[in-house]
């Protein structure tokens, strides 16, 4: 689906406090809609809108024949009745879910703010160009506002409404001075107001001018009525050609059954009952979040069991996105090395440390005592070059709310070395160093991006020393260094190796004392890039260049991410599924491949391990020319890493594979970076961790831990797959064994479209009959429990080839139901055929013969779908007898004397049942009817258990001999070779613009949780492994 919608290209241009001015360009307020109907427009419009839908307009069309008496031959109610109530159930759901709607706007546009001219104002009346006042844990009142300090007679330019949602270009003017506003300086209607008491800001877009896309429907309605016989010729003097012509209509009518209406309503109820055996399995409820599992959608329970590829994301995904400082290269000496006989650092020196921090290398903290400069500059370093916010609940008890995790690890470790983090204002940075109170003034924030990798700050020192830091991936931060540090840059390699060698994310630190002189050069150019309205971050990016350079190393710092709980045994259990898992991540190569071996993804047996890399644009540009080898290669090993991926590169990855494999595919994530790759994927999941809720907010299944991942494939996605395929084939098989008995009367008939069975009983028999038996078996059947289904994750691997719902099984399906047919029509057939009463009278009427057919098929579609259900419950077996109760019931009440002597027309068929369904020929002919419709289906399972057994059965024969699983499989700890690694900031822009805005201020103390809390986290089982030297193949250009 395309849509097609265009964006004015004027500006937007408003006054603060002026609203005459702002309301001549009739700019929208603030009141929102987002209830669709009212009291008029809800039955017309609702009905418009499920009409539009093609199985009920298919059935108002059947429903236009059944008014014409040429071609009809049933009545009316047989298909009013099954569609009234389907809109019936659709209309009350609409209903209350509008209702709902109503009252959330009405609750939202009471609201009341303080606007700075009128006072308290309800949301709906404020204007754009107003200022108005949001106070601590307060909702933002506009959709969007301009957060900024108070003015009263500013003028604002900026772009148009439009769906970037995260990007705002714009200027303010104030005082004759033109300052840039960007995405940082807007806040989104719905957000909360956080770390400041109050702030005031301008109402730049208010109620509909948010709406991304604004939808027009322009439609044309016909209506149909009685009169539409008028256009057909009459019955009088027709022909050959006009009676076929009729009776094709009429066997349309009769033959509509195949897929009746109710198939629809059951394929909705089985997938939101699947769904909610997904939101309520406790185990896959994470305690200590308090994270139950949430289907998000209803409509792709099933295709959980079809996945072949996974795309994962690493950090936050596989690992615990839970950060400790440790270890570090500081002026070519490595500090931090762990023993097993090590003591713990005592930071008791240090009254603002963290008490929770644990280091091991007690040489570190000499180092820092004793003044050693590069030490000191390192840890200065780490407390000035952030992002992190503050804050202090009770005097020295500090807590870090952190961008990212790195970076509230990087910040805790200075401040227990000694450089504290104490506060800051867009101005100015404090820190407690060594015990003395230091305050740094913040000239610049040279903040990150996926594409620079690397953020820094300009600060001025009191002594008026001005020093730019930087930190960043180590191959960024080496191509910036100035030649001199060429000897210290091979160590710090070095011990970059050592360090990737246990799988720890790294950085690399650089600083750069300035120039007076240079840097207001340098300010004046880079106020006039950030004024600008075209290419800004363009300009910004060059500016930036331009500035860092001619670096100084002083080391790098080391970081552990240990793997969540269970990462490496669901891996193997999805392996063991023949589920291709590719893990796309920004980290450099020997990160990604240590954490492969970490969580049993690289294995000691794979020796032949190909790298692809490109280094330069040419070697990239060839490489993307050859898309088609490149997948073809990767689809043939059993595990491909993707490192150094942007978060569109991601989805790119996802695409190419989606786009030529032709198979179901999955992608996880945590982050902001990985809502393209799920969006991409057929299916995708969110996992609620460190990293914020976009990723949850974006996908389509959601959870707390990678590890909850095999139970939703293994168990409730090879569920829901074969349940919806026993559903489909059962609910076929019915409906086409149902509708082939009128193709056999046909020939009795002189195909004049008479109907076989009692009119009453095609109306009741797939809305009443035929209804919860199957509902019943698609909810609740399971071919082994969820304990077996993880033993034998091979039963994973019919889904993926799509064996239980094919081409195959529907023709299959056909046959059966053919066959089914002929019997339950020719059987009864033959049986009443010159058949007389005990009392010698005839049996042999219409009436009998319709009582007897329906009967036979009720009975024979039941027994199948007993011998279709592996796992009864007491659901299952209410349903079914119940239903066959229900049937009896209704014939008896409805074939007596009392419903034709009220309803004569209606009810024609007195006394037929208990005239019939008393003879023994008549049961014995049920059953002879029964016996072999099933035969064939008793006699093929036998056969094929004995002679080609299925996966299915092997595995269920040791299920009934309760064969006791083998213990799980333990991962020893394995020592890691040495091996490069690298660590790329989180692909999320950061806040660096934020911090130097001025919209936050410190708090006074609050009660408040931490971002970044420091609790220590239990390790899975399994703990790194060795591997095998991986070598680059030469790739033929």
């Amino acid at each position: 689906m395309v849509l097609l919608y265009f964006i004015s290209s004027e500006e937007r241009h408003l006054r603060a406090n002026d609203r005459e001015f702002n309301l001549s360009f009739k700019y929208a307020n603030n009141a929102i809609k987002t209830s669709k109907y009212n009291v008029f427009t809800f039955l017309p419009l609702n009905l418009f809108e499920q009409f539009q839908r093609l199985a009920n307009a298919y059935f108002v069309f059947l429903l236009i024949l059944l008014l014409i008496p040429q071609i009809s031959s049933l009545s009316w109610f047989t298909t009013v009745v099954p569609l009234l109530l389907v809109l019936s159930i659709t209309l009350a759901k609409d209903l209350s879910d509008d209702i709902t709607r109503h009252k959330n706007d009405k609750h939202v546009n009471n609201r009341e703010v303080e606007v700075l001219i009128d006072g308290d104002e309800k949301w709906m009346n404020v204007q754009v160009g107003d200022i108005v006042k949001l106070e601590n844990n307060e909702f933002v009142t506009v959709i969007s506002l301009l957060n900024t300090v108070l003015y009263i007679s500013g003028e604002v330019r900026c772009e148009p409404p439009n769906n970037r949602l995260d990007k705002f270009t714009g200027t303010l003017t104030l005082r004759g001075e033109t300052f840039a506003l960007d995405n940082e300086r807007i806040l989104l209607r719905g957000c909360t107001l956080r770390n400041t008491e109050w702030c005031f800001g301008l109402v730049v877009f208010g109620g509909p001018d948010t709406k991304l896309i604004n939808k027009m429907f322009n439609f044309t309605s016909c209506l149909f009525g009685n009169s539409f016989i008028t256009f057909l010729p009459r019955a009088d003097g027709a022909n050959a050609s006009l009676s076929a012509f009729l009776t094709f209509w009429s066997y349309v009518i009769i033959l509509n059954t195949v897929v009746p209406i109710s198939l629809y309503v059951s394929v909705e109820i089985l997938r939101l009952g699947n769904s909610y055996f997904i939101d309520w399995d406790c185990k896959m409820y994470h305690v200590k979040s308090n994270t139950p599992a949430q289907a998000r959608t209803t409509t792709l329970n099933e295709e959980l069991g079809q996945i072949k590829y996974i795309f994962s994301d690493k950090t936050g995904t596989l690992t615990q996105n839970i950060m400790t400082f440790n270890r570090c290269s500081i002026n070519g000496k490595s500090y931090g090395k762990i023993t097993e006989v090590s003591e713990k650092v005592d930071f008791s020196w240090n009254s603002l440390a963290d008490p929770k921090f644990c280091f091991h290398d007690h040489k570190l903290v000499e180092a820092v005592k004793s003044g050693s400069p590069e030490v000191q500059a390192f840890f200065r370093l780490l407390a000035l070059c952030h992002t992190v916010m503050p804050e202090e609940k009770t005097e020295g008890e500090l807590f870090y709310q952190a961008q990212s995790p790195d970076e509230g690890a990087l910040v805790t470790a200075a401040r227990n070395f000694g450089f504290v983090f104490r506060s800051r204002t867009p101005e100015t940075i404090s820190l407690v160093e060594m015990g003395v109170p230091t305050t740094y003034e913040l000239l610049a924030v040279l903040d990150f991006n996926n594409v620079r990798k690397r953020m820094s700050v300009i600060v001025r020192s009191p002594e008026g020393k001005l020093t730019l830091y930087c930190k960043g991936a180590d191959t960024i931060i080496y191509e910036r260094l100035h030649p001199s540090t060429s000897k210290l840059m091979e160590v710090t390699t070095e011990h970059l190796n050592e360090y990737a060698g246990e799988g720890l994310r790294t950085l690399a630190l650089a600083y750069k004392d300035l120039d007076e002189d240079e840097f207001e050069k340098w300010k004046e150019r880079h106020h006039e890039a950030s004024t600008t309205l075209e290419d800004r971050e363009a300009k910004l990016d060059t500016i930036y260049e331009e500035i860092e350079k001619d670096l100084l190393l002083l080391g790098a710092s080391a970081v552990e991410d240990k793997l969540q709980d269970g990462v490496p045994q669901t891996i193997e259990q999805l392996a063991k599924a023949d589920i291709k898992i590719w893990v796309l991540t920004g980290d450099k190569q020997e990160t990604a491949e240590n954490i492969g071996y970490s969580c049993n993804m690289l294995r000691e047996e794979m020796k032949e391990i190909f790298i692809v890399a490109s280094n330069t644009a040419e070697e990239k540009s060839r490489l993307l020319g050859k898309k088609s080898q490149l997948l073809r290669t990767a689809c043939m090993c059993q595990t491909v890493i993707c490192c150094r991926v942007t978060p569109l590169q991601k989805a790119q990855v996802v695409e190419l594979v989606k786009k030529h494999k032709k198979v179901v595919t999955l992608a996880i994530g945590d982050g902001a970076n990985d809502v393209s790759m799920i969006k991409t994927a057929h299916i995708g999941v969110g996992i609620s961790g460190q990293e914020g809720m976009q990723a949850v907010l974006s996908s389509d299944f959601s959870f707390a831990q990678f590890r909850y991942l095999q139970r939703l494939l293994l168990v409730h996605g090879r569920w829901s797959y074969l349940r919806m395929c026993k559903f489909l084939r059962y609910f076929f098989y019915k409906n086409f064994t149902f509708t082939f008995v009128h193709f056999w009367y046909g020939f009795f008939c002189g195909f004049s479209a008479q109907t076989v069975y009692d009119e009453w009983f095609i109306t009741l028999y797939n809305l009443v009959y035929a209804a919860l038996p199957v509902i019943g078996l698609s909810l609740f059947d399971q071919d082994v429990n969820d304990r077996w289904s993880f033993q034998y994750p091979q039963l994973y691997a019919p889904g993926q080839l799509n064996q239980y719902f094919s081409k195959m099984a529907f023709a299959r399906i056909l046959l059966h139901s053919c066959y089914s047919s002929l019997v339950l029509f020719f059987i009864p057939w033959a049986a009443m055929c010159d058949t007389v009463r005990d009392d010698g009278k005839d049996i042999a009427d219409y009436q009998s013969f319709a009582l007897l057919a329906q009967t036979c098929l009720l009975i024979a579609v039941s027994v199948q779908l007993g011998l279709d259900t592996y796992y009864w419950t007491a659901v299952n077996q209410f349903f079914l007898w119940g239903s066959l109760s229900v049937y009896f019931a209704v014939t008896f009440t409805m074939y007596s004397n009392g419903m034709y002597l009220i309803f004569t027309s209606s009810f024609p068929f007195i006394g037929t049942a208990r005239n019939s369904l008393n003879q023994p020929n008549v049961w014995l002919t049920i059953f002879l009817t029964t016996i072999l419709c099933i035969l064939p289906v008793v006699a093929k399972r036998f056969l094929f258990i004995q002679l080609k057994p299925t996966i299915n059965d092997k595995v269920g024969s040791n299920f009934a001999k309760a064969v006791p699983p083998p213990p799980p499989r333990k991962f020893p700890r394995r020592r890691i070779s040495t091996r490069r690694s690298g660590y790329a900031f989180s692909h999320a822009r950061g806040y660096g613009d934020l911090v130097t805005s001025g919209r936050f201020l410190r708090i006074p103390v609050k009660s408040r949780p931490a971002l970044f809390p420091h609790t220590d986290t239990p390790v899975a089982d399994s703990t790194p492994q060795t591997y095998r030297t991986i070598f680059e193949e030469a790739q033929s250009p």
